[in-house]
């Protein structure tokens, strides 16, 4: 049957229905792993969380809006797959899943976060990429153990001081911002591993040699005129990228030459 008639059959409720659209669910698989994906469901059929026991649940790619508060039966849940779905606001059940530790939330359409979001003590990655975040969702500071934090291509401008508290992140992902300059919390940062802040809007790039724990800083298809400079063995992806520093100020220099002789060529 056809995409067309699966997604008419989405909108009832029936049992007889969200069982063709994904199955018989009566028994818990084997290997604790559930993946609903890609079923144009609008709903989490309830049989789902009857399964206690489960670790994973993917559930991206779907029509889903809201989840059921019995979600939080799931106890035992550790990654939750909600991507490319129609999500507005998280829903609460997920904030009540204690051994959650990856969580999934990218191209939705969210553009806060609730405060209840810090109950999630074992999350250590999340994905917040293609939303609507027009300012940095300060309930992330509060995610102690948060390692990984992708929120690219959203709308920020700028990232809290608060940030500092997360002194087990490793690696941030904000390409596709609206920044306007390297965050200066970033550089009180040194633990650090991999920064990401590609398609933005940063002009001039500090010294980041003294970023002790940087491995890769991404900073490519920003209009800036120069390199960030970084320690010795940290890879830098973007202009002048293969540039020694002295070179670069050599290329920038002559760069700079340039647009003095085509704008005095404009006034002639």
């Amino acid at each position: 049957m056809g995409n067309a008639m699966r997604g008419v059959i989405a909108f009832i409720p029936s049992e007889r229905c969200q069982r063709f659209l994904v199955g018989d669910l009566r028994e818990m698989p084997l290997d604790r792993t559930l993946d609903l994906s890609s079923h144009q469901l609008r709903q989490l059929p309830f049989a789902v969380c009857v399964f206690d026991e489960l670790v994973k649940l993917y559930l991206s790619d779907n029509n889903l809006s809201s989840l059921p508060d019995e979600l939080h039966h799931l106890r035992k849940l550790q990654l939750l797959a909600l991507d490319f779905n129609c999500f507005e606001e998280l829903p609460a059940a997920v904030c009540r899943l204690p051994q959650l530790s990856i969580l999934y939330l990218g191209n939705n359409k969210l553009f806060h976060l609730p405060k209840e979001l810090q109950e999630l003590k074992e999350l250590n990655t999340l994905w917040l990429e293609t939303n609507c975040f027009t300012v940095f969702p300060n309930v992330v500071c509060e995610l102690s153990n948060l390692k990984t934090l992708h929120l690219g291509y959203n709308q920020l401008h700028c990232l809290p001081d608060e940030l500092t508290r997360l002194e087990e992140l490793r690696s941030i992902w904000l390409a596709g911002n609206e920044l306007t300059e390297f965050p200066p919390v970033l550089l009180e940062m040194h633990f650090l591993a991999v920064v990401d802040v590609d398609r933005n809007k940063i002009h001039r790039f500090p010294n980041l040699s003294r970023l002790q724990g940087l491995k890769l800083i991404i900073y490519d298809h920003n209009p800036c005129v120069n390199a960030p400079m970084v320690a010795e063995g940290v890879r830098r992806v973007g202009r002048w990228a293969d540039c020694s520093d002295d070179e670069q100020e050599d290329e920038s220099s002559k760069a700079k030459v340039t647009e003095m002789e085509a704008d005095e060529e404009i006034d002639i």
